[in-house]
């Protein structure tokens, strides 16, 4: 598993937000697809292998998870966002806010 900073995850990437609708609601990185921890077996086929496939949350630990997840469960190569939405919007990478 490769770890990246926010800033180093390329504009048109397929950026996985993996947290909780809540949280996805509240904000979220531009570009991200919801798929929510809870569903991602169910939802594997919404993701695409043979792009790069860059796994973000809040702060970067359930990210890390499902990267390892697709690892071995998929023998995907995946990138886990470094610091998560956190890190994301603190790096002045773009957001988007749902409910403003």
């Amino acid at each position: 598993m490769q770890n990246v900073q926010p800033t180093e995850v390329p504009e048109n990437a397929q950026l996985i937000d993996v947290r909780e609708d809540h949280e996805w609601n509240t904000e979220h990185a531009q570009g991200a697809t919801h798929i929510p921890m809870g569903d991602l077996v169910e939802r594997l086929d919404e993701i695409d292998p043979d792009r790069d496939i860059y796994v973000i949350c809040h702060a970067g630990g359930r990210s890390m998870q499902v990267c390892q997840y697709l690892e071995q469960a998929k023998g995907w190569d995946v990138i886990n966002v470094e610091g998560g939405t956190d890190g994301w919007k603190a790096q002045g990478c773009p957001m988007v806010y749902p409910n403003h």
